[in-house]
């Protein structure tokens, strides 16, 4: 039990909020809910920073490196295929989504995921080239996946406007 409260103390105030914001979010999107385009980009947009600055930390070796590109490379694809489905108001140009478990088992995963391994890397100096070959893998495949998922918004909701400007 000491060990897990010393990484739960441990665990930066900015990771509590992160996912309480998340959870928050997860929560809201249960719900069937009317948005703008760029609120609705704003998780894709936490996700897509947070794996990127994977990037920035120290790196001996390349391999991390190009296990977050190949990450990145692979589910871009995945976010793109998968669309999460929304109508479009055509007087406001708010999307409204139905309510859905998705985004916040989606968010809580990705967030333990990256989570787990902050603290492996953080305790296991031994395997400090795997966790970080891990870490950036996660990180890339969330970054790619968000990529992914905020274009394929982007894209079906200007296709959605313009359909609506040809009719």
């Amino acid at each position: 039990m000491p060990f897990a409260y010393g990484i739960l103390t441990h665990t930066p105030l900015w990771a509590w909020l992160l996912l309480g914001y998340l959870v928050w979010q997860g929560i809201k999107a249960t719900q069937p809910r009317t948005t703008t385009i760029w609120r609705a980009l704003i998780v894709p947009a936490v996700f897509i920073v947070w794996g990127v600055s994977r990037l920035g930390l120290r790196q001996d070796s390349i391999w991390p490196l190009i296990a977050w590109g190949t990450a990145v490379v692979a589910l871009v694809p995945v976010g793109i295929l998968t669309p999460r489905p929304f109508e479009l108001d055509h007087k406001t140009g708010q999307i409204m989504r139905p309510g859905s478990l998705f985004p916040l088992v989606r968010n809580l995963v990705v967030f333990g995921l990256q989570y787990a391994v902050a603290v492996i890397s953080a305790i296991d100096v031994h395997d400090r080239l795997l966790a970080a070959i891990v870490g950036r893998t996660i990180a890339g495949a969330t970054s790619g996946y968000f990529i992914g998922s905020a274009i394929a918004l982007l894209l079906a909701y200007q296709r959605k406007r313009q359909h609506d400007a040809g009719a």
